[in-house]
């Protein structure tokens, strides 16, 4: 008996190990591009073509790439665009999409459940099949493109189906309705009852919405190209194609552009990493 547990824990940690191994090595190839935009962000042009991979330079490592991309692309104006849309865009979207949800949750009726079911269906619909029809409309049809209001409207209607559907959940499963019972009793309206009782809550799953939410808003590249037009009010992923030219690119100074596009974003992330954690688990897991 003592034998066949020894040789059961020996092959468990046989298992154990090479699973590491494997997540390791996953773990190194998902590494490999972004060492190498850091790498190739501090070299010029000419060490990128010649060697990418190489560690060695002609004329050595330098930070004239951050520089040069931080005035050609206007860092501090597409900073100031980007965090207006996001953070506007996230606020909203947070705020709605909560009350939505609890809407859904809470009434039983016919409505909450037809329009639940179609926010839902939603989500399968890939952004691709509609772009161009949304452009003409409120391109053409409207006139209010090159406006960031407008493309906080669109990230607003595109992330409210995912939000709401999370929320949902988290409500359903995390929130006893007694809570809101005595709090009606206590005279409180249904107003006050979900900002003042339920909204706090929420707050696991908010914290996980908002960085997924602003994650999305922030490195969207495709929906504030067909929306921005001028250079005024592009925001930071738009600003970085200020560095490519009709026959050639300055490679280095495009990876210090991503860096410093990227930057704001990741120190968030590891500011709010504990929350992400813990909302996801709580939203996964009923009590």
């Amino acid at each position: 008996m003592e034998r066949k547990q020894k040789v059961g824990g020996v092959k468990r940690k046989i298992i154990d190990g090479v699973g590491v191994i494997a997540v390791f090595i996953l773990f190194l190839l998902y590494m490999v591009p972004f060492a190498l935009i850091l790498l190739n962000s501090f070299k010029q042009k000419r060490d990128i073509i010649k060697n990418p991979f190489s560690l060695r330079t002609v004329k050595g490592y330098t930070f004239e790439n951050y520089i040069t991309a931080f005035i050609k692309m206007d860092f501090l104006k597409a900073f100031g665009n980007s965090l207006f849309v996001t953070g506007l865009s996230t606020i909203i979207v947070i705020i709605l999409a909560s009350m939505v949800a609890y809407y859904f949750t809470r009434s039983k009726n016919t409505f909450s459940k037809v329009f639940f079911a179609m926010m839902a269906a939603s989500m399968i619909i890939p952004f691709q099949a509609i772009m161009i029809p949304l452009v003409s409309i409120y391109g053409a049809g409207l006139n209010i493109l090159n406006s960031r209001l407008t493309l906080i409207f669109m990230h607003t209607g595109f992330a409210m189906s995912m939000s709401v559907f999370i929320y949902q959940g988290f409500i359903k499963s995390n929130i006893p309705i007694a809570l809101e019972e005595a709090a009606y009793l206590d005279g409180c309206t249904k107003l006050q009852t979900f900002f003042k009782v339920v909204f706090p809550l929420l707050k696991p799953t908010t914290s996980t919405l908002v960085i997924l939410n602003v994650l999305a808003f922030w490195n969207d590249y495709l929906l504030p190209s067909l929306v921005l037009g001028r250079k005024q009010i592009f925001t930071l992923p738009l600003s970085t194609y200020a560095f490519y030219g009709t026959y050639s690119a300055d490679y280095g100074v495009i990876m210090a552009a991503l860096l410093l596009t990227v930057a704001p974003i990741l120190i968030l992330y590891l500011f709010l990493q504990k929350q992400i954690i813990s909302g996801v688990v709580s939203g996964a897991v009923k009590s």
